[in-house]
C-alpha cells in the first residue's frame, strides 16, 4: 500500500492529465466526432477517449519536476 502511494504521489500530474484528457476526448467524440466512420480517432468513443488520456497525461507530465536530478545537484 505504501508503494502505491509513492507511485501515485510521484505521477500525480500525469494521472490528473490522463483523467482530464480522457473526459475531454470522450466529450470531443460526443459533440464533434466523425459520423461517417472514416476518421480513425474521432469515429470511435474508445479511441477518442484513449487518445485524449494519452495527450492529457503527456501534456501535464511536462510540468513535473524530476526530484532525482535536483537531489544530485
Amino acid at each position: 500500500m505504501e508503494q502505491l502511494k509513492k507511485i501515485i504521489g510521484k505521477n500525480i500530474l500525469f494521472i490528473i492529465g490522463a483523467v482530464a484528457g480522457a473526459i475531454g476526448g470522450y466529450f470531443y467524440w460526443l459533440y464533434v466526432g466523425c459520423t461517417s466512420g472514416t476518421c480513425p480517432i474521432t469515429s470511435s468513443p474508445f479511441m477518442s477517449t484513449v487518445w485524449g488520456a494519452v495527450m492529457g497525461g503527456l501534456l501535464l507530465s511536462i510540468f513535473q519536476k524530476d526530484k532525482d536530478k535536483s537531489k544530485k545537484q
